[in-house]
């Protein structure tokens, strides 16, 4: 039965409810005429409500809000899976390849079949541990402005995602991205820019550079755990191994 949500019929369906009650323990008395029967069993059924409580709405509702947040975290994770074809992984390369410092964390970063949870973990401190720089004066500020500039729409779609509040890393990239975004944006000829704001955008680039990395290493992680062959093609078009081919081999 459909109950509405206005608080005046849900009055009413109260008050009918109890109605009923009243009235079947008013047959069972005019039938029996055994009111210690009645009261016996009222009182005891008065006693269990408390624990009726405790298992419909404490445990019942929190398994359910627990499938609930798993189905949205499974959602969510085929979002990130769309940002990192569509923008992550173009970024990760452009990203490896800028980095000054880049061949001391690749050398981690090459994902394989035989990783476990506790060398995903080791990884991830090593991203926290890594200093991301970029020498400014040969990063291709241009086309990494033209490349965000194209996905400008792609990105706005996913920030006006509610659902991703429930994931703040994945979000905190996302406004990582965004602001890297906003920022090129607005400067029209990006090659005369004076060194105080290359630094700016310097400080912008490695932001982006570690939350990214850092976010990649977990949804390779999640790949790996749930979705073995969506694994398999990430491992062969990993951004950080030279080596790397989508063909079999």
């Amino acid at each position: 039965m459909k109950i509405s949500a206005h608080p005046k019929q849900k009055i009413q369906f109260s008050i009918l409810l109890v109605l009923l009650s009243v009235f079947f323990y008013f047959i069972h008395f005019a039938v029996f005429r055994d009111f210690h029967h009645i009261m016996l069993y009222l009182v005891g059924d008065i006693a269990f409500l408390p624990i009726d409580v405790l298992i419909v709405i404490v445990i019942i509702e929190r398994i359910l809000t627990s499938r609930e947040k798993r189905q949205m975290l499974q959602k969510l994770n085929m979002v990130i899976g769309a940002f990192f074809s569509e923008v992550g992984s173009e970024l990760l390369k452009f990203f490896n390849e800028a980095d000054v410092h880049s061949g001391q964390i690749a050398k981690h970063l090459i994902v394989d079949q035989q990783w476990s949870p506790e060398h995903f973990t080791k990884v991830e401190k090593a991203i926290e541990g890594h200093q991301f720089k970029f020498d400014m004066e040969s990063v291709d500020i241009e086309k990494l402005k033209d490349f965000l500039a194209k996905r400008r729409a792609f990105l706005l779609r996913l920030l006006e995602n509610p659902n991703l509040l429930e994931h703040e890393q994945f979000t905190e990239v996302l406004w990582a991205v965004f602001h890297l975004s906003e920022e090129l944006s607005h400067r029209e000829d990006v090659h005369h820019l004076p060194k105080a704001d290359l630094e700016h955008l310097a400080g912008d680039i490695s932001r982006v550079a570690r939350l990214l990395v850092r976010e990649w290493v977990a949804h390779m992680e999640h790949l790996k755990k749930d979705y073995p062959y969506l694994f398999s093609l990430a491992v062969r078009t990993n951004p950080f191994n030279p080596n790397a081919s989508v063909v079999l081999s």
